[in-house]
């Protein structure tokens, strides 16, 4: 009896640290009408990843064109129009639309199966959205 219920707590401490998946849900809109935004709600989520490993791309410091608030959450709401899933790199810690285009490149440090899912719901370009994902080496889905 002890055993199961030593089994059963040790089987909770582990799975938080490793199997959770975290998003960052994501409003944009442009500061000027020189840039337009490509999305204007998306929301990613990593997994593979440790948990909080989301905080420091989900804060709202930013130093772009566009305005973007973001909010952690626990998962990406399921009205989508299109998802974007690609390897999760060092450099997409701080910019998620920053993947890898060599799907077999295994990045430093980071869990063989870690990847990040961008959830776009609405925005006027999402044409470009798709060349975008494509082009950094991920898989474009439409809903």
């Amino acid at each position: 009896m002890k055993t199961r219920l030593l089994l059963l707590i040790a089987t909770f401490a582990i799975i938080p640290t490793c199997v959770m998946a975290e998003g960052c849900d994501v409003q944009t809109r442009s500061s000027s009408a020189a840039v337009p935004a490509v999305e204007t709600h998306s929301c990613y989520e990593y997994e593979g990843m440790p948990v909080d490993s989301i905080n420091w791309s989900c804060s709202n410091e930013t130093k772009d064109t566009l305005n973007a608030t973001k909010k952690k959450v626990d998962r990406c709401d399921d009205h989508y129009q299109a998802t974007c899933t690609a390897r999760l790199t060092q450099e997409s810690l701080a910019n998620p639309h920053s993947t890898s285009k060599d799907k077999s490149a295994k990045p430093l440090n980071m869990p063989d199966n870690a990847k990040v899912t961008t959830y776009y719901y609405d925005g006027e370009h999402l044409a470009q959205a798709k060349i975008d994902c494509e082009n950094s080496g991920g898989n474009w889905k439409a809903k």
